[in-house]
This record gives structure tokens, C-alpha cells and sequence, in this order.
């Protein structure tokens, strides 16, 4: 029977994570912050390097940061000076990974009421992303530009951490890849030393569930379609 229960709190905590892009301005605790951030520090690194360094912004640190990359977004010519310093994304896209982020993507604008005409409007919506679509807390992720490609993926599963420990507490969270474009502002603006490369932003708080974007429930491929059992 326990561990039964312990199966479904888990499985809920992981399967009940998604991205969500309106929060409540309801503030969230340091010590819960702490807490989430203590409980990913177990995720799993090659010979235990623990390759993650975390920047947690509130109150007037994240407005600073969040008006100084908006305003640059803003502003079309000063927005195409500003570029990632790695590709997150494909350089070349093909089946079925075009089609699925295409899908994700209009999905979201059609629940947004948003069309393919309407590219201010697009553009405002990506725009919520650098003020942590209003989230009482932002994370901005680094790392040790030493590090290598192993390192990223013991990333990754710290990033998961996060989020599934945070769903532990009711909260939720939305990874965010959008802030890399600015990692020149982000620099300054956290006064990050030279060996540290950023390597995306989260937003942290409590879910606004009045909102039409959060709604939204992304597709996953069945597991026949991903898996092959060899025996």
C-alpha cells in the first residue's frame, strides 16, 4: 500500500509538470525556494562535478533585468544584435520535430486567439517571456564554460528536479530557453564572472488557472512510438 502511494505522488509530480505562462502574483517563500533547489541537488552528475549554478531574482532585481532585456527585444535593431551563444534548436529542422513544435506553437496562439496575421501580437506574447510571465521568481541558470556536453545533460536533470520538486509544493514552473538570445544583458545585469555561460531561465510561482494559456496540455508519443524491448 505505501509504496503504492509513493508510486502515484511521484508519477503526479513529474506528469502534472507543464510550462505555464501566466502566473499569481502570490510570492513564494525563500526557504521553499531553498528547499526545491537543495532537493534537485541530488540529480545525477558525472563523478559528482554538479555542473549548475543558480541565480534566483525577486522583487526589484528581476524587474531591472526583465525591463532591460524588454526594452532591447523592443527594439528591432538593437534585438538582431543580440544572438545565442549555442544552438538550443536544430540548425535544420525535419519530420516529426517541425511538426511538432509547429503544432505546439499554434496551439497556443489559437487558445490566445491569436492568427498567423497577427505578428505583434505573437510577438507581445513571446515578449512575456522576459518578465517570467509574471512569476514572483525567476531563475537564470549558468555554467562553467569549461565544462562539456556530459555536463549539459546532468543539467538537464537537475532543470527536471526543479520542476517536479516544485510541483511537490504546489507550484509550478516554466523552463525557458528565450533568455539565451540576451545573455549579453544577463551578464551585466547579474555581473556574472567571464567563466560562466548562461544556459537558459525558469519561471517559478503558483499558477493562474484563470488564464487560457495554461490550458494548454502539449501531445507526447505513446510509448510503443519512442521504445523498442529487445530480448
Amino acid at each position: 500500500m505505501i509504496a503504492s502511494q509513493q508510486q502515484e505522488i511521484v508519477d503526479a509530480a513529474i506528469t502534472s509538470r507543464r510550462s505555464i505562462r501566466a502566473f499569481l502574483p502570490t510570492p513564494v517563500a525563500r526557504e521553499d525556494i531553498e528547499k526545491i533547489l537543495d532537493v534537485a541537488s541530488r540529480a545525477p552528475s558525472g563523478s559528482n562535478t554538479q555542473p549548475w549554478k543558480v541565480y534566483v531574482l525577486t522583487g526589484q532585481a528581476k524587474e531591472r533585468l526583465s525591463d532591460a532585456i524588454t526594452a532591447a527585444y523592443a527594439d528591432p535593431a538593437q534585438a538582431r544584435e543580440h544572438t545565442e551563444e549555442y544552438a538550443y534548436y536544430p540548425r535544420e529542422w525535419v519530420a516529426p520535430y517541425v511538426d511538432r513544435r509547429r503544432k505546439v506553437g499554434w496551439d497556443l496562439y489559437a487558445l490566445l486567439g491569436l492568427t498567423r496575421e497577427n505578428k505583434a501580437g505573437m510577438a507581445a506574447q513571446h515578449a512575456r517571456n522576459y518578465r517570467f510571465f509574471d512569476a514572483p521568481a525567476g531563475l537564470i541558470f549558468t555554467i562553467d564554460r569549461i565544462m562539456d556536453q556530459g555536463s549539459w545533460l546532468d543539467y538537464g536533470m537537475f532543470l527536471q528536479s526543479i520542476m517536479v520538486a516544485a510541483r511537490g509544493r504546489g507550484l509550478d514552473t516554466c523552463p525557458q530557453a528565450a533568455f539565451t538570445q540576451f545573455h549579453r544583458i544577463i551578464e551585466q545585469q547579474l555581473s556574472l564572472p567571464g567563466n560562466e555561460m548562461l544556459v537558459c531561465g525558469m519561471a517559478l510561482g503558483y499558477a493562474d488557472r484563470s488564464k487560457i494559456e495554461n490550458s494548454l496540455i502539449t501531445e507526447r508519443d505513446p510509448v510503443p512510438g519512442f521504445v523498442r524491448f529487445l530480448e
